[in-house]
């Protein structure tokens, strides 16, 4: 068995949870054994996953992989620091919040001889499986992606732009590298709105 962690319990990190301790019949996960949780805040148990500290975590011989599921501001640290404790990591997009760091992480892990995986589930989904087969062999003349969500706190989650990246990350797997021609924000801080336009252009334009 692979030992495992879940670090963060927020959405993400319960649905991690609840699939490690539940495991699909004959899938992957039935290889996974789930140590515990870290969190911040004081839970106890949760679907008699047990919380242990960060520092145990880090030094236990048994956790052999990280799931990283905080904020998007601690993931650059939090990863590093199970790198550096010779563990796999698999972390929610986005895994820096600069291009820099990423490519650092990247380093890191390969002198390190360990896995670093970003997780995008969405683009494992039959939905998203079924419009890449749609696009294939086709070029992109025009087309407009709009995605809401709520106001995000920026001291935890980054700079606007990372609320959307997922939707970002649809379309260079669909049409390759993508430019940024334009970008404009608006923000109406009375009525608690944000809203950024961003242009992009393929590599055949």
């Amino acid at each position: 068995m692979f030992g495992t962690v879940v670090v963060g319990v927020g959405i993400a990190g319960l649905a991690r949870i609840r699939d490690l301790m539940n495991p699909l019949p004959s899938s992957p996960s039935e290889h996974l054994k789930l140590f515990g949780f870290v969190s911040r805040r004081s839970f106890g148990n949760i679907n008699e996953a047990k919380q242990i500290s960060l520092e145990e975590a880090l030094r236990s011989k048994e956790i052999h992989a990280a799931f990283i599921s905080t904020e998007n501001r601690s993931h650059e640290e939090t990863i590093r620091m199970f790198l550096e404790a010779g563990k796999h990591v698999l972390v929610e997009y986005p895994m820096a919040l600069s291009a820099k760091a990423a490519h650092e992480l990247w380093e890191m892990a390969e002198q390190k001889d360990k896995i670093l995986h970003v997780e995008h589930i969405e683009l494992l989904t039959e939905e998203y499986k079924q419009l890449k087969k749609e696009v294939a062999g086709k070029d992109l003349v025009k087309g407009t992606l709009h995605f809401t969500g709520y106001v995000l706190d920026e001291s935890k989650a980054g700079f606007p732009a990372f609320s959307g990246i997922a939707r970002l990350t649809w379309l260079v797997d669909l049409f390759g590298d993508l430019t940024v021609t334009s970008a404009t924000r608006e923000k109406q801080k009375d009525k608690n709105y944000s809203r950024m336009t961003v242009h992009f252009q393929t590599a055949n334009k």
